[in-house]
């Protein structure tokens, strides 16, 4: 019996561990589902008035209506839609009561990036947010011919003089918009640990195959025989 120590032993506290991994998966995989629910209720709940003052961890994705004046002043950032070249048109936003935003307006095709577009009043409805793109491979943009490679709060901010935090349209009361709304949601978002669990508790599964194969061989000994 004692040459079955090891090979049992052995698999034994692989599966084990193995097992654990993959319930452990399954636990974020809850997380995450109630983690994504939540965005979504956040951004496509009934919009609120704009906090007084906007708060990053309180405020995130938070559905919001504003009134007022959408500027020509335009930021371009180079994205593709449709399979194609286009641009997030990002401009400043001021409130009826005087404030300054940085508002994404959405989409445009590569052809309309230089299309003249006037300012106008508009409610918007979108969600406060905070794109976070930027690497430390993301060039810098070129403000000479006016494209940005990642939408950076903190320079595009800075640029417009706005407030430091960016709306992000959903729909808008313009009777005819240039720019397709592009709005927030969780498509993007990584979710994939139900895979993780398949595969923690697939190796699980070969392990013991694996386990049972080596016992088998110890046990016909060294001839092949029982």
């Amino acid at each position: 019996m004692g040459r079955y120590i090891a090979p049992v032993l052995i698999g034994v506290v692989g599966v084990a561990i193995l097992v654990a991994l993959g319930i452990w998966q399954v636990q974020r995989l809850a997380w995450k589902e109630g983690v994504l629910a939540d965005m979504d209720a956040r951004m496509t709940g009934d919009p609120v008035a704009l906090p007084d003052v906007v708060d990053r961890e309180e405020h995130s994705l938070l559905s919001v209506k504003v009134a007022g004046r959408i500027t020509d002043e335009e930021l371009h950032v180079l994205t593709t839609a449709n399979g194609g070249p286009a641009f997030r048109v990002i401009t400043a936003f001021e409130t009826e009561d005087g404030r300054r935003l940085l508002l994404d307006r959405g989409l445009v095709d590569d052809s309309a990036k230089e299309a003249p577009r006037a300012p106008v009043e508009a409610t918007v409805v979108g969600n406060i947010h905070w794109p976070d793109e930027k690497d430390s491979w993301t060039p810098d943009p070129d403000l000479g011919k006016n494209i940005w490679y990642v939408r950076d709060v903190d320079m595009m901010s800075a640029e417009l003089a706005t407030e430091e935090f960016m709306l992000i349209t959903r729909r808008t009361t313009e009777a005819e918009p240039p720019v397709t709304p592009a709005p927030v949601n969780t498509a993007g978002v990584p979710n994939d640990h139900l895979q993780y669990a398949i595969t923690w508790f697939s190796l699980a599964l070969v392990w013991i195959g694996m386990t049972l194969y080596w016992i088998l061989r110890i046990r016909r000994g060294p001839e092949g025989t029982a």
